[in-house]
């Protein structure tokens, strides 16, 4: 594994979670009826907590594209999870909370999982599909997914919407993500010319777009606990997918290795869950908190 990808792939991690926490802390003071709207995002632009946010976020994102067009996918994705570590760091900063037990455990889960992954599977770049009809299946199942979940949330925002739209965003970020790396690979090989006259940048935007919409409608809804664990869940395994299914990926597939791989997946997904429902995670708006119309004065 590279040393340079590991830096950039953590570096990453840690400006997405410090960025995550601050946008939540804005989103949940955005009105009710900006609720799955893009006149949500023109609300929080006014409030600087989410603009530093927002600018956290859009730095690990190019952090973590300049990992995803030096190593694969099935390495950076997993590496990437560990964003929740920092979001952790800086919400037990803000709530003075201990690590304890859980968070210990969720800790250990997380690196545990992450490692097993890594070293079972030995990620290695091989020759990407040049098949169009297997990209447009499994992105087209993915992203379904993802409206699925969105349209089910939209009808039951007092329930589980927070966990089905990170869940949502987490799906189109991992599409993202390896929409990222052909496109890396597209202006590698032709620049800007062959880079803007196909789709995969045009599909970087939109996903991006709508993630971003998801994301802070699920911050909106709820507290961060609910949302944070799903959305980071949800992405390395959406981008896990992309990266097997048409990158060209490859993964150790004999039976030993397959049992740690799927082994440290589920501890990536136990800890990730651990650590989203830690104590130290934002609970939400409280009483001592400004209503949701004074935002705009933030």
């Amino acid at each position: 594994m590279s040393v340079l990808v590991l830096l950039l792939a953590v570096s990453a991690a840690c400006c997405l979670g410090l960025g995550f926490v601050l946008q939540q802390n804005a989103a949940q003071q955005a009105p009710p009826s900006d609720f799955l709207s893009l006149r949500l995002l023109l609300d929080l632009m006014r409030v600087p907590r989410w603009l530093g946010g927002l600018g956290l976020m859009v730095a690990g994102m190019v952090l973590g594209a300049v990992a995803l067009g030096k190593g694969e996918i099935s390495l950076v994705e997993p590496l990437l999870a560990t964003n929740l570590l920092f979001a952790l760091a800086l919400s037990r900063y803000q709530t003075k909370q201990p690590l304890g037990r859980q968070g210990w455990a969720g800790l250990l889960l997380l690196a545990g999982g992450v490692s097993a992954f890594i070293t079972a599977g030995e990620p290695r770049a091989g020759d990407a599909v040049a098949d169009p009809l297997r990209h447009w299946l499994i992105i087209g199942v993915v992203v379904g997914v993802a409206l699925a979940l969105t349209t089910y949330a939209k009808r039951s925002r007092l329930n589980w919407a927070a966990v089905l739209l990170a869940l949502a965003a987490g799906l189109l970020y991992g599409v993202q993500d390896a929409l990222t790396r052909v496109s890396g690979t597209l202006f590698s090989d032709g620049g800007f010319a062959e880079l803007f006259t196909s789709w995969q940048p045009y599909g970087v935007f939109v996903c991006g777009v709508t993630g971003l919409v998801l994301v802070q409608s699920a911050f909106e809804t709820a507290p961060l606990r609910m949302s944070l664990p799903a959305l980071t869940a949800a992405e390395p395994l959406a981008g896990i997918l992309c990266g097997v299914g048409f990158l060209g990926d490859r993964l150790r597939t004999d039976t030993g290795a397959l049992a740690w791989e799927a082994a440290g997946l589920a501890g990536v997904v136990a800890g990730i869950v651990l650590l989203g429902m830690h104590p130290a995670m934002p609970c939400g708006t409280t009483e001592s908190e400004p209503p949701a119309h004074e935002l705009q004065r933030r």
